[in-house]
This record gives structure tokens, sequence and C-alpha cells, in this order.
């Protein structure tokens, strides 16, 4: 009989996901690539930030909209990605993620949210204000309101150009707001803006029962929840293996129970 082990938590800062997350951040915005500014980079990053190297893939669908063409590259991006990983790219290389996930380092009371009205609210952005709004409005309104929008673009732009500055208006402020308000809520809850708002994770969501990287529960599970402890989603992966919210990171295989197949072998 196999040794019983439950799933643990990622022990240090530097752990192997952490390493890639923080490789993810420098790569998408050391500029030293900022040539390839016109490609989309497979995680949620900021275009406007001055030191980018590629585009961010919901800006880049919004322009699409705002321009009233088909976005043929970017849908067979995202199929490319989904049908192989789902939503693994939104655990491992997310720099939006991985910002939150440090803020909830912070040693403070934490809260715990399992609303299932609040998880299709991604689902809402990316619908409405994603695709519907620019659309119609010809503006990417999620790229004007996304809060690490304001920390890599607004707030560098206008602390390094008086220009910029002299245009600050009451708009720039309602996004401190808005940013300051996801900030504070990261700390004390699981991932709140992948969770609740995110359009690309939304778009990565709708793959996880496909693709060729699944997840699978044994009958042996003893149902323990040590698996929603370490999960940065704050999920129980026994009740869906293949679920929406899931981002693949992968921490609940440490417990002997789950395990991470690829194209039918487990690893």
């Amino acid at each position: 009989m196999p040794e019983l082990k439950l799933a643990q938590p990622e022990r240090t800062f530097l752990s192997k996901r952490n390493i890639l997350q923080i490789g993810s951040l420098v790569i998408n915005n050391s500029y030293f690539l900022s040539f390839l500014k016109f490609c989309p980079t497979p995680s949620l990053n900021c275009y406007a930030c001055p030191w980018a190297n590629f585009a961010c893939p919901i800006g880049s669908l919004q322009h699409f909209m705002v321009i009233e063409k088909i976005p043929y590259f970017l849908i067979g991006f995202f199929i490319l990605i989904g049908a192989s990983v789902g939503s693994l790219v939104c655990g491992w290389f997310c720099p939006t993620g991985w910002f939150q996930e440090m803020l909830y380092k912070i040693k403070t009371v934490k809260l715990r949210f399992s609303s299932k009205a609040l998880n299709q609210l991604r689902f809402f952005n990316l619908v409405i204000v994603a695709l519907l709004i620019p659309y119609l409005v010809k503006e990417p309104w999620f790229s004007k309101i996304c809060f690490m929008g304001m920390l890599q673009g607004g707030i560098p732009l206008a602390l390094s150009d008086p220009e910029i500055r002299m245009m600050i208006g009451s708009f720039f402020y309602a996004k401190i707001a808005i940013t300051v308000s996801f900030l504070s809520l990261a700390v004390f809850i699981k991932r709140p803006f992948c969770r609740f708002f995110c359009p690309l994770g939304a778009i990565y969501s709708l793959f996880n029962r496909i693709s060729l990287l699944q997840l699978e529960v044994s009958e042996g599970c003893i149902r323990c929840n040590r698996c929603q402890e370490v999960c940065p989603m704050d999920i129980k992966i026994y009740e869906d293996p293949a679920s929406p919210q899931c981002i693949r990171c992968l921490a609940c295989t440490s417990c002997t129970f789950v395990e991470m197949k690829f194209l039918g072998k487990g690893f």
C-alpha cells in the first residue's frame, strides 16, 4: 500500500512554480524583446507597461473588436494553449496571478468565498466588458479599468512623464481606487481577480475538460480538504478534477490521491 501523503503548501518563496512565475514577469517586462510587441503573450500582462515585450492578449482581443475584424490568429492562439494544457498558463506563467499570491502571503485574517455566481463574473467581463462594449463604443474598456494595467502602465507612465501627469483627471483616481481595492482584497482572499474577474482565465477555463493535460483523483481520496488549503483558487479538486476554476498549478498533486496526466499518461 503506497504511503499516504497529504497535499503540502509551497514551503519556500522560490519554489519551482514561483521561479517560473518570476521568470515570466521578467521576460514579459524586460524590454529586450520589445520588437515583438505586436505578438500576444499567453498571460495577462499590460501592453502599456514601458518595459513590456509583448501585447496583452485581452488588449489584442479588444483591438479586433474595435476595428470590427475577426481575430483568427488570437482564436488559434487560445485554442492551441487551451487544448494542450487548459488553464496551466494561469497557474505557472501569469505575473498577475503571482502578484496576488505574494500579497496573500501577508499574515492577516483570511476570508473564504465559494459563490458560484461570483465565479461567473469573469465570463461577464469577457463577453460584456472585453468584447461587446469595445465593439459598441470603439474603446478598450477592460484595459481602461484593469488594475494590472494601472500598476504596470498607468502609474509608471504618470511618474515618468510630466505631460501625462498634466492630463490626470478624475478617471485616473477612480482607477487608483479600483487598483487599491484589488490589492487589498488579494491580501485577504486567494487570487480575487483571477477567480472573479479575469476574462483571459475565463477563456482558458473553457478547455479544462478537454485539454491534453488533466488531473485525476483516485477513489482512495479521504476528502481531508488539504487540497483546498494549498489551492491558490480555493477549490476542492476531488469535487471536480476538471473544474473551470482550476489553474493547473499542480499543488494538489503533492497528495497521494491526486495525479497529473498528459495524453492519458500519469506523472
